[in-house]
């Protein structure tokens, strides 16, 4: 049974720095894509970043460059999204997902399986 456990989440002020952690199991690790997603109240879902181990470079949304790290342990089959500056507009539940394939995609339609949520608060 495919399983994606996200974690890490919490109230921190706005340029504070939390890491989320996405723990997966029941399937080969290597094989997929894993991305993160987010979504704030009255808004849409939105592609945080995703990571592939077989393709170089991570994706990251454009509001997240250069504040946000997306990293993968292959041993411990868990991914990281390490986020420092954080601001009020991070403030949203965020979701590991796992991809179809190994392809990292921002697009949520690729992503066949998804956790079940932490809550980042951001205050000001």
């Amino acid at each position: 049974e495919v399983q994606l456990q996200a974690s890490g989440g919490g109230l921190v002020q706005a340029g504070g720095s939390l890491r989320l952690s996405c723990a997966a199991s029941g399937f080969t690790f290597d094989d997929y894509a894993i991305g993160w997603f987010r979504q704030a109240p009255g808004k849409e879902r939105e592609a945080v970043s995703c990571i592939s181990s077989s393709e170089g470079r991570p994706y990251y949304a454009d509001s997240v460059k250069s504040r946000f790290t997306i990293s993968s342990d292959n041993a411990k089959n868990t991914v990281y999204l390490q986020m420092n500056s954080l601001k009020p507009e991070d403030t949203a539940v965020y979701y590991c997902a796992r991809g179809a394939g190994w392809a990292a995609s921002r697009l949520g339609g690729d992503y066949s399986y998804w956790g079940q949520g932490t809550q980042v608060t951001v205050s000001s």
